[in-house]
């Protein structure tokens, strides 16, 4: 099911249904487009509104609308069947790391609830009400039932919805939001999500992970006395560096097509230090072309501007990685599994350095 919403504007849609069921007699209140909205006191214009049926089977209504310049208007409706509805908004195409707006009424009568939740992972801990990152329009979130129907309505200031459009499956919630049951996907994933992981992937691999060990290679070769075995490393070094520089090159060209595709607005300090490091690591490529001879007398300056452009570029990327996984929502799982990464590089060298130093091995520097 496709929506188009000035260019293309999708939305994930799901129902989070309470354990207790309802009886199978109870008779659903239906509703299609061409109904009469039977909602009085909305605080925008429904007549602007268009149309979906977002989830054919249990007659779930979506209407939305760009109402005023950069607000979103929305009413999604269902049976009142003793159910949660919302909508959530994601930036992957992703259930975890979106921003959800729920409703529900209590099962004795009263006040309808609705909250806006961080939908940080499947487990009851990483579903947090009251955080996300919509901006709701004071006022205008309510949820109540007319005609044996819920009817949520809310507005947003945004730009553009986030785009993705499914609904939901096995979501635990806090206390209000207990084990919920979506339906089948009504529209697949982001096509942006397998670009993402190949940015961040190949960032990690390239910019990172082999040029550590690359860094590791020259600093054990600096410490070996071994003639052969010091040119082995040499060339190893260079490889590997080579290796990390084109496969992270890979990885921010990736990046820059994927901001392009997503018109993302909060990557300006994320893109500038990626590209930042791509000049730097072209310099340290053309560092290797530029390496004088061992009796020069500029030898001494080309080790300084090498090693500490090295350094500083090891460190920007350690930086900007996680500062890209932050922005991306991409998990705890992305930040561990790099982190562990960086960890035991960070112990390898260390033990390095520890065997050189009891060992107390001169320094050996490679002839041109």
């Amino acid at each position: 099911m496709k929506m188009n919403l000035y260019s293309s504007v999708s939305f994930i849609l799901f129902t989070l249904i309470a354990l207790q069921c309802p009886p199978l007699t109870i008779q659903k209140a239906t509703e299609t487009c061409s109904s009469t909205l039977p909602l009085n006191d909305l605080t925008f214009n429904s007549s602007l509104l268009q149309c979906v049926e977002a989830w054919t089977p249990e007659n779930y209504i979506l209407r939305y609308a760009r109402t005023v310049e950069n607000t979103w208007s929305f009413i999604l409706s269902a049976p009142d069947s003793s159910v949660f509805i919302g909508i959530g908004f994601s930036t992957n195409g992703q259930m975890i790391g979106s921003s959800a707006v729920v409703g529900w009424l209590p099962p004795n009568g009263g006040q309808g609830h609705t909250k806006q939740y961080f939908l940080g992972g499947k487990s009851p801990g990483k579903v947090m009400p009251d955080q996300g990152d919509l901006v709701i329009v004071n006022g205008s979130l309510k949820i109540e039932s007319v005609s044996s129907r819920l009817y949520m309505s809310f507005q947003l200031t945004v730009e553009m919805p986030e785009r993705a459009f499914f609904t939901l499956r096995d979501l635990l919630g806090s206390s209000h939001l207990r084990r919920g049951l979506g339906s089948q996907s009504v529209v697949k994933g982001s096509s942006h999500s397998m670009l993402r992981k190949m940015h961040g992937l190949m960032n990690m691999f390239g910019w990172e992970i082999l040029i550590i060990i690359g860094a590791i290679v020259a600093r054990h070769m600096e410490q070996t006395t071994a003639y052969f075995y010091g040119y082995l490393l040499l060339y190893s070094h260079i490889a590997i560096q080579m290796t990390g520089f084109l496969l992270g090159s890979i990885g921010i060209i990736c990046g820059l097509f994927l901001e392009n595709q997503t018109n993302a607005n909060n990557v300006s300090t994320h893109k500038a230090l990626g590209i930042t490091i791509l000049v730097m690591g072209f310099l340290q490529v053309l560092a290797l072309f530029a390496r004088p001879d061992k009796e020069s007398k500029y030898r001494k300056y080309w080790n300084w501007y090498h090693h500490n452009i090295g350094r500083v570029m090891i460190i920007l990327t350690i930086s900007n990685i996680f500062y890209g996984i932050h922005l991306g929502k991409a998990g705890t799982s992305w930040n561990v599994g790099y982190g562990s990464a960086i960890g035991v590089l960070a112990l390898a060298a260390i033990g390095l350095e520890v065997r050189n130093f009891l060992k107390n091995t001169k320094c050996f520097d490679f002839p041109a």
